[in-house]
Formats: C-alpha cells, structure tokens, sequence
C-alpha cells in the first residue's frame, strides 16, 4: 500500500475507486465500505483509495483539543494495509482546505487530482464547506464530472449500532469486551519499550514498559488487562497494568506488560499490544508482599482465559 502525505502527491495512470473519512478506530461499520470498495476495484482494474484526514476537523473547526483518537496515524496506515487498500492519502486538514466549496473539492480534488471513477459513501456523508451538501449534491456531481457514487445504505451500517463515539466510551469506561466487539478486532496500543526502576523483575514479574508519543491516542480506563502480542512471529500472552501503580506511590500513568513464558530483551523496541479482557481494577496494596500475591492470581486467571480460547 502506497502512503501519501497529501493529495498532491497522487499520481497513477489508473482510476480511483475511492472513498473519504477519518476512519477512526476502523470498526465493523467503516470495513463494510472498504471490502466493497476493494472488491470493485479490483474487478475493474482500478486503484483502491482511501482519502483521510489528520488532524481529526474537529480539532481544527471546532478548536477541540480534547478528542482522543482511537488508532494512531501508523495504527491506521498498518489497519487499512492489511485489509488490501491500494493508496492511502493522508491529507493535512486545514482552515484553508475547510474552505473548499462542495463543488470545488469535487471537481478539482476528486476529479482532476485522484481521478475518480467510483465514490463510495454512507448514506450519511456531508462533504463541502461547513459539511453543506450531501449525498444528492454528490450524485449531480458525478453526472456532471463523469463518475458513479455508490451509497452504502443505512440497514448496511446502522444495523450493526457501532460508531467510533461508543468505542471511546467502551474504552474509558474499561469495558474491552465491547470496545473489540465494536471494532472487530482487538483494541491495541503501540510504543518504544524503555527502562524503568525494575520493580516488577525483583518480585519476579518483569515488566516492559511502554510509552506512547501519540498524545491523542485514546486509552483505555486504568485497570489489569488481559494482552497478547506477537514476537517473531509466535503469539505470546500476558498481564498489563495501566495506571499510577499506587502500591509504589507512582506519580504518573504508566503502561507495563509482564508477558508470560517470555525471555527476549524488548528495550528500546516498538511493540504492539493487543488488548483482549479486563481483568480487574487497579487498586493499592499493604505491601509489596501481598502485591505480589494478587499478581499470581492474576497470573492463574490469565491462564484459565487462554485455556477458554
């Protein structure tokens, strides 16, 4: 998959089979769209195409700097690459871009710069300045530029109740379970393992501890998680606890991954963890004694999960 950093950069002899969003946390609704645009553009020898937008228009309309985004810009890029996407193009969302009249965005970025043949939308889409027009305008102008728009119809998306505003919820409030089922897939996060005090090998639960730069990445409610991920190419399963670990009196949100029957150096390597149950609150404990006795329980209850698999 080619990644583009605007739509400046596009240029193909081929036409585009495209469709257009922010495709936050990439769920069940938004693979409905893509696996008929992929598929169609295949058939037709065209390119698959999908035109994003960072930073969120939110951010930048509403000067909202409090949205938290579900996947991170490589999350995505990695997502939409497995699926079979052909070209993705990233374009900077700007109070300039915003400005774009509907027709204009329509003739002189979807026609003239990614030669679009096909357009697929939901039901739902508004595109334009101030998002004024909507499916209709988008149809009219495919008959005056020469390009099919196929609409996703509402019992395609709505039947299946998801949208990456639920997702978030599910996320802080912890509940993984339905965050995945929304996503069809499991939530992950995505950073540089680094050193630490080294606690958790003294008490015989060493620790990776990860940081993510992504400050709008949305993260999930501070509790123990059930995570996997995988480490030259085998699946390796493990405990992650996100909080302030008050049992040390931590003074910020940590991140730390005790994989089990694990015995690779991760420091200074970027993993991806994947998120697959909640298995408890976070929660101060007497001493470092009876800490270590909940993380064997929490240890045994892991297995019993992975024996359930």
């Amino acid at each position: 998959m080619k990644v583009l950093k605007s739509i400046d950069d596009y240029s193909s002899h081929k036409e585009s089979f495209l469709t257009i969003g922010t495709f936050d946390g990439l769920h069940i609704g938004h693979k409905a769209i893509l696996k008929k645009l992929i598929t169609k553009a295949k058939s037709k020898n065209a390119n698959s195409v999908v035109l994003t937008f960072f930073p969120h228009p939110r951010t930048v309309l509403q000067n909202d700097k409090s949205i938290n985004l579900i996947d991170t810009l490589k999350e995505k890029e990695d997502l939409l690459n497995n699926l079979g996407i052909d070209v993705l193009i990233i374009q900077p969302f700007t109070l300039e871009f915003s400005k774009l009249s509907a027709q204009k965005f329509t003739r002189d970025v979807l026609v003239k710069k990614l030669n679009v043949s096909k357009l697929f939308i939901g039901y739902d889409h508004r595109f334009g300045k101030n998002r004024t027009a909507s499916v209709p305008e988008l149809i009219s102008f495919g008959d005056t530029y020469g390009f099919s728009v196929e609409v996703i119809p509402a019992q395609d998306i709505d039947t299946i109740s998801v949208s990456s505003t639920k997702i978030r919820k599910a996320l802080l409030d912890g509940d993984i379970n339905l965050a995945n089922e929304f996503l069809g897939r499991s939530y992950q996060v995505q950073g540089l393992v680094f050193h630490d005090q080294g606690l958790g090998s003294k008490i015989g639960f060493p620790t990776a501890n990860i940081k993510i730069n992504e400050k709008y990445k949305v993260l999930p409610k501070p509790g123990v998680y059930w995570v996997s991920m995988f480490w030259n190419n085998k699946k390796y399963y493990g405990m992650l606890n996100f909080g302030n670990r008050p049992s040390v009196s931590g003074k910020k949100r940590t991140m730390e991954i005790h994989f089990f029957n694990f015995d690779y150096n991760l420091y200074d390597k970027i993993i991806k963890v994947s998120f697959l149950s909640k298995i408890r609150e976070e929660k101060k404990f007497d001493s470092i004694e009876s800490l270590k006795v909940q993380l064997e329980v929490d240890k045994e209850f892991c297995y019993e999960l992975e024996k359930n698999i």
